[in-house]
């Protein structure tokens, strides 16, 4: 098959029309080479989704704690916070730590 022949199809036509090859240009540039290329796109958009998931978690811990504040601005409260989490007492009063078998670590050494 000549070079005759193959200008005399139909596709080979259209696919060496000067539009089609400057289009085809044009896509493969933006697509791949270009600043902006769609690649660049999809991997900011990946990024974005992933931004959005913490700042969602972020918002849920920011909820939880302004709670917390909330409950802690009450005197009884923050006494009872400050007894609990840091062992806090109250001038000569004697606090007793309660430690159950199964929550503390067994030594096999002894």
């Amino acid at each position: 098959m000549g070079f005759k022949k193959l200008r005399q199809k139909k596709w080979f036509g259209i696919a060496t029309n000067l539009y089609v090859l400057v289009l085809t240009a044009f896509l493969i540039w933006m697509v791949f080479f270009d600043t902006n290329s769609l690649l660049i796109h999809l991997e900011l958009r990946k990024e974005i989704k992933k931004l959005e998931k913490t700042q969602e978690f972020l918002k849920k811990e920011i909820a939880k704690d302004k709670l917390i504040i909330e409950k802690l601005s009450d005197p009884k409260e923050l006494e009872k916070f400050a007894r609990e989490n840091y062992y806090l007492k109250k001038k000569n009063e004697e606090i007793y730590l309660i430690e159950y078998e199964d929550s503390t670590i067994q030594n096999n050494d002894r």
